[in-house]
């Protein structure tokens, strides 16, 4: 057995003159949360629908659990999907839609079903048409991690939820991987991706530029810095090694890589009445390579 839960050789998806999807290599090991980044149009719902047999790729190959995408029926029997915003069937209940989805899917944990939508305090009898679209996400939710599929594919997942339900949504997580299960996760909001996973793969315009463990990918991208000054200080955006600089109430906040070095001669003749220094989080590392304005989107 594989010990691959998702394989891409060249994917590849072009609609029309437009590249969505570029020659993409990727694999998610077996047991793991994989964090998938990237802005609105960078490819990361191309590369689901591709996961999910929706579309045909232009070219290059995708495997879920060692199974040919091409094999829908069969590749949709090892996972479940959520997506960004749940769609229901109107006129059934909650209860009604959790049992056609457990159907659908061939197998569900009743027992452990009941527990969650307790847990996500949601109410089952109501009609579909009556849910929020934070209610239609819990429904999605409960019937995605009650089926037990070995492999979890979640697109926003947490869209709509409030923070109590979030806290939720992150201790199924933790349930599901203590039970051997794979989390293929593609979210915009990286505190919750920083949390999660331990891998994360960074798409950029329909590139992977970057696969990398989430505290080695924080190492390669280097040292934020906070620098208190009570007077002028020059222009730092030219030293080598920085990479960005923003300014704070009390100085400027930069990031910068390598040695420290040049940044401090820069600042040899300032009046420095404060130096603060730490790793980049994950937010400072995406947006070193999209631009604060989130620079990159296709």
């Amino acid at each position: 057995m594989s010990d691959a839960a998702i394989t891409t050789h060249g994917l590849t998806k072009h609609f029309g003159s437009t590249v969505a999807l570029d020659d993409v290599d990727l694999e998610v090991r077996r047991g793991e949360v994989f964090g998938y980044l990237g802005p609105n149009g960078a490819g990361k719902t191309t590369t689901l629908r591709l996961l999910l047999g929706l579309i045909r790729p232009t070219r290059g190959t995708a495997e879920v659990l060692g199974i040919d995408v091409a094999d829908v029926e069969q590749a949709h029997r090892q996972l479940a999907y959520v997506p960004g915003d749940v769609s229901l069937w109107p006129k059934l209940t909650g209860e009604e839609c959790l049992h056609l989805f457990a159907q659908l899917h061939g197998s569900v944990d009743t027992d452990y079903r009941a527990q969650l939508v307790e847990r996500f305090d949601l109410d089952v009898s109501k009609r579909a048409r009556a849910y929020s679209k934070g209610n239609r996400q819990k429904v999605a939710l409960v019937a995605a991690f009650a089926s037990r599929a070995e492999l979890l594919v979640m697109d926003e997942p947490t869209s709509g939820l409030d923070p109590l339900m979030e806290q939720e949504f992150q201790r199924c997580v933790a349930e599901a991987t203590e039970r051997g299960q794979t989390l293929f996760l593609s979210s915009h909001l990286l505190d919750e991706v920083e949390e999660l996973c331990g891998r994360v793969g960074i798409l950029r315009s329909g590139r992977l530029v970057e696969v990398a463990e989430v505290e080695a990918l924080r190492r390669m991208h280097g040292t934020v810095l906070e620098i208190d000054s009570g007077d002028g200080l020059p222009d730092l955006a030219a030293v080598p090694g920085v990479s960005a600089v923003e300014r704070t109430p009390a100085g400027v906040r930069v990031q910068m890589t390598g040695s420290v070095a040049p940044l401090l001669a820069a600042l040899s003749t300032c009046e420095v009445t404060a130096l603060r220094s730490r790793e980049a989080s994950l937010e400072e590392v995406f947006l070193g390579y999209y631009g604060a304005n989130g620079d990159g989107a296709s």
